[in-house]
């Protein structure tokens, strides 16, 4: 899909064809309870199945469909927060167990795409970081010792990357990193859970996630699954009301596709060490037989509604991209994504925070959601098969590292400004000045209304009050939704739950 008004489409949506399985019916019954059907849930179903589990996995959309199809379907062990910044939250002993998982992340993921035959154009390649416009040198030599302290004793320092397009100076080389087609993989995956036994129903939403023995998992439709672990895996977990929103934050992360003649780029991985920073990876088109490959350039990322210039950020991607790589040509995507940056850089991974016993959750992915993912399916796996497991004390969902709590309140305090905006005035003064096929936030009376106008000049209306802890919602003109600026939820234009943590529609507008 090329760019236009419509919601936004990914190369592997536009390459893809989603494997269709059917909504639960009726009662069920499951060792595990799997919700969410992306990287991180179809990973724990697979391995979990592997290992004689019965596993169910619910979601409620498609397959991948969230925020695993909307990723750059980068696989590293290069982290976005940097060795030497993790040697200072978790010391030399956890920055160490961090690269060991990722890296072990990869072989898993290579070994499973082996083992399954999963068609998804899996490939080794190299990683560059280089510096910005004025970056340090001493960051990349700080980085180099860092990552050759977690065992990555093959990084190195380069006077450039192997780019004739443009000269990034020195950069910092992390090899063997990967990349493929992820909704590919994930097909891959659900056939291998079928195989084995699971069951996977699509538009199923979990509405109740009930710990015990057994625990249950409640849908919209009324029906119930009983198990004896549930693992919520919905990028934001929709389990949980407040402990895990105060500790990470969702952003918006952009991403421009172009088209590049084959053979013009180099197969490499790019990360440059601006704020917000850029990555570059090139992927094949997706289209047998075709002359091009797609270059994918991504960033400008921002804290998940709090920017009024989404469409923008396109705009700034593109002219970045095409001072540095002239043989570009059009532009075959635009879409955006959504990550969850936890504050002490790490994913949370394991038993859900409290007094839950079987319930489990994988969330903050930290801009290396493909790793985590799998480091979650892995960890999960041993958790709830009674294994021991290295990295479970580094990802412990109930933890956070005292050095972070500066981050931490930061954050915090970004979250309670939002509540300020229950005083403002409305985006505008009426729905008369909303455009068709867009929406704003308007004030009547003491409410304020989420109110899209479609192409035909058709208003809906529902409340602006998000149903998780009642933040008012935001425009999201990009990606037609109505985007909640404190913890991240999001929704359709008219008002339907997209991801969590709300698990329930915004409401109908005070007074229809």
């Amino acid at each position: 899909m090329h760019p236009g008004s419509r919601p936004t489409e990914s190369l592997w949506m536009d390459t893809a064809d989603t494997l269709p399985f059917p909504p639960l019916a009726e009662d069920a019954r499951a060792h595990v309870c799997v919700i969410g059907a992306g990287i991180a849930g179809m990973t724990t179903a697979y391995l979990l199945a592997r290992a004689g589990k019965a596993v169910i996995v619910i979601d409620d959309g498609l397959i991948g469909a969230g925020e695993s199809g909307r990723t750059t379907a980068n696989i590293c062990n290069a982290l976005d927060d940097y060795y030497h910044r993790l040697e200072k939250l978790f010391g030399e002993d956890g920055a160490r167990l961090a690269a060991e998982s990722h890296t072990a992340a990869i072989q898993k993921i290579e070994e499973i795409v082996a083992l399954e035959a999963i068609d998804c154009g899996f490939q080794r390649l190299d990683g560059f970081l280089f510096l910005h416009e004025g970056g340090s040198r001493k960051l990349l030599e700080d980085e180099l010792e860092a990552s050759h302290r977690a065992g990555l004793s093959d990084t190195g320092l380069f006077e450039r990357a192997p780019l004739d397009a443009f000269d990034t100076g020195i950069a910092l080389r992390f090899p063997r990193q990967a990349q493929f087609h992820i909704l590919r993989y994930l097909n891959g995956l659900a056939l291998a859970i079928i195989r084995d036994g699971g069951r996977i129903y699509c538009h199923t939403r979990a509405k109740d996630i009930e710990d015990g023995v057994p625990a249950h998992v409640t849908t919209a439709d009324g029906h119930t699954i009983t198990a004896d672990d549930v693992v919520v895996a919905t990028n934001s977990p929709v389990n949980d009301w407040m402990v895990m929103h105060t500790k990470q934050a969702a952003y918006r992360t952009y991403v421009v596709a172009f088209r590049v003649k084959k053979g013009t780029i180099p197969r490499i991985m790019l990360w440059d060490t601006g704020n917000p920073y850029h990555y570059v990876s090139l992927h094949s088109s997706g289209v047998p037989g075709s002359d091009y490959e797609v270059l994918l350039v991504g960033g400008e990322d921002h804290r998940t509604g709090q920017a009024e210039d989404t469409g923008e950020r396109f705009v700034r991607i593109e002219s970045w991209t095409r001072e540095r790589f002239p043989m570009a040509e059009d532009v075959l995507y635009r879409w955006s994504g959504q990550l969850l940056q936890p504050v002490d850089s790490l994913a949370f991974i394991g038993k859900n925070p409290g007094a839950d016993e079987h319930i489990y959750i994988v969330t903050g992915d930290s801009g290396n959601g493909i790793t985590h993912a799998t480091i979650a399916g892995m960890l999960l796996t041993d958790l709830i098969c009674g294994c021991d497991n290295p990295w479970k004390d580094l990802y412990d969902p109930s933890c956070i590292s005292f050095r972070s709590a500066p981050s931490y309140a930061k954050e915090n305090f970004n979250i309670a400004e939002q509540y300020s905006s229950w005083l403002t005035p409305g985006d505008v003064g009426g729905v008369d000045e909303i455009p068709n096929d867009s929406g704003a936030v308007i004030r009547r009376g003491m409410h304020k209304i989420a109110a899209y106008k479609d192409a035909d000049g058709n208003v809906t209306e529902r409340s602006a009050v998000c149903t998780h802890l009642y933040c008012i919602v935001d425009w999201n003109d990009t990606e037609k939704t109505w985007d909640c600026p404190c913890h991240g939820s999001r929704f359709d234009q008219y008002g339907k739950v997209v991801s969590g943590p709300a698990i329930a529609d915004l409401d109908p507008a005070p007074g229809s």
